[in-house]
């Protein structure tokens, strides 16, 4: 019978991250994977600095340079692109919100300039005459999120193997499979997105739905990630329908065309309105775009917290659990971020930036009294997915 310091459940990009993280540290882990795919499978690999409020700052920033020091070392298939993002301002109020952003990212050390109107339409001549300028953020890039998970995965060694298997409970130091195999650790990890709450019930977890579009290829109509500035309001809304315009420049030259919000439904099917309002939003930045060659549709669910920070903490009434879950659209940009915290907690060493704003205390206590009355162990819904259709790419 084999031996395991770590169980990890859980094999996308924080699960991977994760149990990357803790094999470095010595750690002897063992990945289960439900084999059904997940968020890591239907988002679009982003890779942005973030900086709605000083914790989201820090993860981000810590986790975007640490994908940059990895970038040489993976496999083209990782298709990592170091584009950068423009954050474009649309009217003089919006170019205000950008001087902003320029002076709060540059007081944190990262590299960044405004661009005006000439300036903007000089290096995207795509976008549409009459933009205000843009934030120029040359650090950010994006990635193919299932192979670098995979890729991950592959650099533990003997230290971290892969099993497949469907969690369908924990209890103390256990995890019972659909298989009826009873699995055991010291420690064990939730990195299951969505799913979590299913486990572990209590847990603050919502679905935001997300509907995203590729394009054939057209290579050269844009060179970065454009992003208009009203997309953070729109990332952080808690209610509500919404869109924001983002196009992200592939590898293969092909455009993936995002994005879209919608709570209270996990209907994983594409809703033509909704696709169409977001492509709407897209072109009106990019007149062009009606012109291309749209090769498929999917929509993912994102497993967004209250405060749209993830809970990265242990499990307040069973000691063996820890938690890496919500990270909602971000888990790609933070993986590496949220891995080296969760990494420093459960070997007790020091962490690389504050903790508090990701334990799940932060709620409150009626939250974690829920979470505690669960017991952290709940029966997994059979058969049950929480992800979505085709996976995002660059590879058709």
């Amino acid at each position: 019978m084999q031996s395991w310091d770590v169980i990890v459940i859980g094999a996308g990009i924080i699960g991977a991250a994760c149990a990357h993280a803790l094999a470095e540290a010595g750690r002897r882990v063992l990945v289960l994977d439900s084999g059904q795919g997940g968020a890591s499978h239907a988002g679009m690999g982003h890779l942005v600095v973030m900086d709605d409020n000083p914790a989201e700052l820090a993860l981000s920033q810590y986790s975007v340079a640490a994908w940059a020091g990895l970038a040489p070392h993976m496999p083209a298939d990782c298709a990592y692109s170091p584009s950068g993002t423009l954050w474009v301002a649309a009217s003089a109020e919006e170019m205000a919100g950008a001087e902003e952003k320029h002076a709060r990212l540059q007081q944190h050390g990262l590299a960044c300039t405004m661009l005006n109107a000439a300036q903007l339409a000089r290096i995207e001549p795509a976008l549409r005459g009459g933009l205000a300028g843009a934030l120029r953020v040359p650090g950010d890039g994006n990635l193919y999120v299932p192979n670098v998970a995979r890729w991950l995965l592959g650099l533990g060694g003997k230290a971290l193997q892969v099993q497949r298997g469907w969690v369908r409970q924990i209890e103390g130091d256990t995890v019972l499979l659909d298989d009826g195999r009873l699995l055991r650790a010291p420690q064990l990890l939730l990195a299951t997105g969505l799913q979590s709450g299913a486990l572990v019930p209590g847990l603050p977890l919502r679905a935001k739905k997300g509907h995203l579009l590729i394009t054939d290829r057209y290579p050269g109509t844009v060179q970065h990630q454009l992003v208009e500035l009203g997309y953070i309001s729109s990332a952080h809304h808690s209610e509500g329908d919404s869109v924001a315009f983002n196009v992200q420049p592939r590898p293969t030259g092909q455009l993936l065309i995002g994005s879209s919000r919608q709570f209270d439904t996990e209907d994983r099917a594409v809703e033509p309105a909704m696709l169409a309002r977001m492509l709407q939003q897209a072109i009106a930045y990019l007149p062009g775009l009606g012109e291309l060659n749209a090769l498929r549709s999917w929509t993912g669910l994102r497993p967004a917290t209250p405060d749209s920070l993830p809970i990265l903490d242990r499990h307040p009434a069973n000691p063996h659990l820890w938690l890496a879950v919500g990270h909602e659209g971000l888990g790609v940009t933070t993986a590496p971020g949220s891995a080296a915290l969760v990494c420093a907690l459960m070997t007790a060493t020091s962490p690389p930036f504050a903790t508090e704003p990701f334990a799940l205390a932060r709620f409150g206590a009626d939250t974690v009294a829920r979470v505690v009355a669960a017991g952290g162990q709940a029966q997994a819904a059979g058969g049950a997915t929480t992800i979505v259709s085709p996976p995002s790419g660059g590879t058709a």
